[in-house]
């Protein structure tokens, strides 16, 4: 994970306000597919370095955050710009999926 930083709820409205895009993982340690997820995470978040943040909610020790954006299964990826939510994902996701969703965006 070190491309990638757990937020809690303090530091999560702070870092998906910022203009660029911001991928937020919602997951727990106890989760299959959050842990097939995770790799799959590092590596997109190295091809994307500097032009695309990705950060990680523990929906364990943040209930909060995970109810504020109807988070029912886990792993569910949110892509934050200027801090509106506009894309969403839920389940495992492949590499080339992602990068087609990020790249839509960018």
């Amino acid at each position: 994970m070190k491309n990638m930083k757990i937020v809690n709820t303090q530091e999560f409205d702070e870092i998906t306000a910022k203009d660029g895009l911001v991928l937020v993982d919602f997951f727990a340690d106890w989760c299959g597919p959050c842990k097939m997820l995770a790799p799959v995470l590092e590596e997109v978040a190295a091809k994307y370095e500097g032009k695309l943040d990705i950060v990680k909610v523990n929906v364990d020790q943040s209930q909060d955050l995970a109810q504020r954006y109807g988070v029912m299964s886990i792993p569910t990826l949110i892509a934050f710009k200027g801090g509106k939510a506009v894309k969403q994902s839920v389940g495992f996701q492949p590499k080339n999926m992602l990068e087609n969703m990020i790249d839509g965006l960018l």
